[in-house]
C-alpha cells in the first residue's frame, strides 16, 4: 500500500510527456529553474513500459529532489491515466502511472494532464483563463481566478463525422491542410471558444502557435513552453481538488 507522510516543501522534478518528446527539468518550490531543460524523443511504441523506461533514463542524472510533477498528454484522474490520444493505441486506460513514478523514484507524485499543468504557470490568476497547446495534438485547461477547473477533453469534440479537434488543429490537420488553411482553422476555432466560454484572456502555446500568421486580440497572448515551466511548482502550491491528487511510493 502507499505510504502518506507530510509532503516534503525541497525541490521539485518536473516531466512534460508529449507526443514527440519528454522533456524535464528541476525546480524550486517557488518555480525556479535549477537546471537546463533535458529532452528526449517520445518512443515510438509508446506503451506506459517504454515511456516509464525513458523517463527513468531521461532523469537518471537529477538527484536532489523531493517531489515529482507530470503533465501528461491525455485524461488523468487522480493521478490514473484513463486516455492517451497520441501515445501507444489501446495500452493507456487506467494505467497508474503517477504510482509508477512515485515507485521509480521513492519520491510523491502530482500528475495532470500537461495542458493543465502548462496552464498553471502561464496565467495571470484574475478571471476566466483558457490556455491552448497547439502540438502533436491540441490541448486545452481552463483556470478560474489561477484555481484550476476540472479538466474537459475539449479537444475530442467532433467537427465532423470523421474528425475532432484533435485532428482538426493538432499536427494531422496541420500536415493536411497546410500552414494557410490551418490558420483559418484556428481563427474559426478562437470564435467558437468567444462565443460559448467569453474568457477573460486567451493563451495560445505549443510548437505549431510559431506558424499563426494572424493577428491576435488585445485578449489573447502567445506563450512558450519555458513560460509554463512554473507549472510543475504551482502544481504542488495548489490544493488537493478535482484532479489534483497526491500519490505516494509503495512502502518498502
Amino acid at each position: 500500500m502507499p505510504v502518506k507522510t507530510k509532503v516534503p516543501q525541497g525541490d521539485i522534478l518536473s516531466i512534460d510527456i508529449g507526443g514527440t518528446n519528454i522533456k524535464s527539468c528541476l525546480l524550486s518550490p517557488k518555480g525556479k529553474l535549477l537546471t537546463d531543460f533535458k529532452k528526449t524523443p517520445t518512443p515510438k511504441n509508446s506503451t506506459p513500459e517504454e515511456v516509464l523506461k525513458a523517463i527513468k533514463k531521461l532523469c537518471a542524472d537529477f538527484k536532489s529532489f523531493e517531489k515529482v510533477s507530470i503533465g501528461f498528454p491525455g485524461y488523468v484522474k487522480l493521478g490514473i491515466v484513463q486516455t492517451a490520444p497520441n501515445l501507444a493505441e489501446n495500452k493507456w486506460a487506467n494505467v497508474n502511472l503517477a504510482l509508477q513514478v512515485a515507485n521509480l523514484f521513492g519520491k510523491p507524485v502530482r500528475l495532470i494532464n500537461d495542458a493543465d499543468q502548462q496552464g498553471l504557470g502561464i496565467v495571470s490568476g484574475k478571471g476566466f483563463e483558457i490556455v491552448f497547446t497547439l502540438g502533436t495534438g491540441f490541448g486545452t485547461s481552463l483556470l478560474f481566478d489561477g484555481e484550476l477547473l476540472p479538466h474537459l477533453e475539449l479537444s475530442h469534440l467532433p467537427v465532423s463525422e470523421t474528425e475532432d479537434y484533435d485532428d482538426f488543429i493538432g499536427d494531422r490537420g496541420f500536415h493536411k491542410v497546410g500552414k494557410k488553411k490551418w490558420n483559418k482553422r484556428l481563427q474559426y476555432l478562437i470564435e467558437i471558444y468567444k462565443t460559448v466560454f467569453n474568457y477573460d484572456k486567451l493563451y495560445i502555446g505549443g510548437g505549431n502557435s510559431n506558424e499563426i500568421n494572424f493577428e491576435l486580440e488585445k485578449n489573447i497572448k502567445l506563450v512558450s513552453n519555458k513560460d509554463g515551466i512554473k507549472g510543475g511548482a504551482k502544481l504542488w502550491a495548489a490544493k488537493e481538488k478535482y484532479h489534483i491528487h497526491t500519490t505516494y511510493p509503495n512502502k518498502k
